[in-house]
């Protein structure tokens, strides 16, 4: 995604209009759409993702830490996939890629409300999708802690 993304902008360079929008901005759109034309196209043929595969070991942390971990992020990307796509991008542009709301505003074209309200709809959600799988992906239960 990255290759592409740096080649449309390559492409498009010339005709790029300096002082209305950022580059950053302008690569996070094209990733963005890059990314959701994918998504679309896979869900279209059925695709299989790379990320289901076994990776092969790793010096670092113990099996049963790396399999609590891989758990977690699978919990993570099933709770991702069931938002609203507006609702996932806008949280893991904050969240995963540490962008700032007026940065995710131009990205996704509507306003810093819009953002805020975005993410916290979707903050709440995972927070929804992922409460009952606390003690199956290793985490105490908050009431249990004290």
């Amino acid at each position: 995604m990255a290759q592409e993304t740096m080649l449309r902008l390559w492409r498009v360079a010339p005709d790029w209009r300096q002082g209305e929008t950022r580059v950053t901005t302008w690569a996070y759109r094209v990733a963005t759409n890059l990314c959701i034309d994918r998504q679309r196209s896979r869900r279209r043929k059925g695709h299989v993702d790379l990320d289901a595969a076994s990776d092969l070991p790793e010096p670092g942390p113990g099996a049963e830490s790396r399999l609590q971990d891989a758990q977690r992020l699978d919990a993570l990307h099933m709770a991702l996939a069931a938002l609203p796509d507006r609702q996932r991008q806008a949280v893991v542009l904050r969240h995963i890629e540490g962008l700032t709301n007026p940065d995710i505003a131009q990205i996704l074209e509507i306003g810093v409300e819009a953002v805020e309200s975005l993410t916290a709809r979707g903050k709440r959600a995972l927070a929804a999708l992922l409460s009952g799988q606390k003690p199956a992906l290793g985490y105490e239960d908050d009431e249990d802690a004290g």
